[in-house]
Formats: structure tokens, sequence, C-alpha cells
């Protein structure tokens, strides 16, 4: 019988220790970090970015998180949908000012891009621009991806050349 309870403890020290935590943001503590703890801490590094950075006035979506300036509203009579097909050129930045990624004419379906997109794009029509600081729970996550890091704040500055 205390073979099975030796035997039986074994296996869930051994099943325990092959549990996947969220990894917290550089400088941050290294116990597991729940959804909640994380968006505090994103809107934290999200304010202490605006106030060292007075010259963005961003607005914070209420309802998702997502924090938007829009720079130019574009013109046109409607707004891209989930369903639409964007053109785009953006910069994506990590709050430290690390650029991971750039692009000029990029094309895709803006249901296919990462949910701060598709909150953030239909605020804006053809030939409009938005910075968007999109918390990492509407960004990727506690995954890395690349050189992005898990559970980083990303900032896009977002011109909206065109979408169908």
């Amino acid at each position: 019988m205390k073979k099975y309870f030796l035997l039986l403890g074994l296996l869930i020290v051994v099943l325990s220790s092959c549990l996947k935590t969220q990894t917290p943001d550089v400088g941050e503590s290294t116990s597991t970090v729940t959804p909640a703890q994380q968006a505090s801490l994103d809107s934290a590094a999200i304010k202490t970015y605006l106030a060292a950075n007075p010259s963005i006035k961003a607005k914070r979506d209420t309802t998702t998180g997502l924090y938007y300036q829009i720079l130019n509203p574009g013109t046109g009579t409607t707004n891209p949908t989930l369903s639409s097909t964007v053109t785009v050129s953006y910069t994506g930045t990590l709050l430290n000012g690390t650029q991971f990624d750039a692009s000029t004419g990029y094309t895709q379906s803006l249901s296919l891009l990462i949910p701060g997109w598709k909150i953030g794009l239909p605020l804006i029509k053809s030939g409009g621009s938005i910075l968007l600081i999109i918390p990492s729970a509407l960004a990727y996550g506690n995954n890395q991806v690349g050189s992005i890091p898990a559970n980083s704040v990303l900032v896009f500055t977002i011109n909206l050349i065109s979408f169908i």
C-alpha cells in the first residue's frame, strides 16, 4: 500500500513540474501571473509610457483596454469591418522603443490579425492613421512570437492605405 502512495506522490510531482506558467515582464517576479494580474501590469506599464511621452494623447477603450489615438481619421463613407481585407503601412515597437516589425503595403484580412488591430482599425477610414497601444491580452498574450517577448505591450503606428 505504501508503494502505491509513493508512486502516486511521485507521479503528482512529475506531472506538476510539467505545467506551463506565464512568463512575467522583465524585472517582474517569476511567480505565476494570472490574466488579471497581467492586465494590471500592462495598465501600469502603459500609464508609465504615456507619462514619459506627453505628446501622445491616447484614449483608453473602457470595454477592451486598448489605447488609441486617431492621428488622421481618413476619408470616405465607410470604415473597415472584420470581413474587410486591409492594406496598411505600419511600424511596431515595444514600450521601450525597440522596433520589432515594419511593413509598407501589407495586405491581410482584418479577421486574421491580432485583436488589438481588429478593434483599432475600424476606428479610421481609408487614408487614415492611428496609434495603437495594445495590452498583451489583445496582442500575443503569454506567447513569445519572434523577437516579441511574452506578455508584451505593443505600440503600432498604422496607416490604412485602403480596404475592400
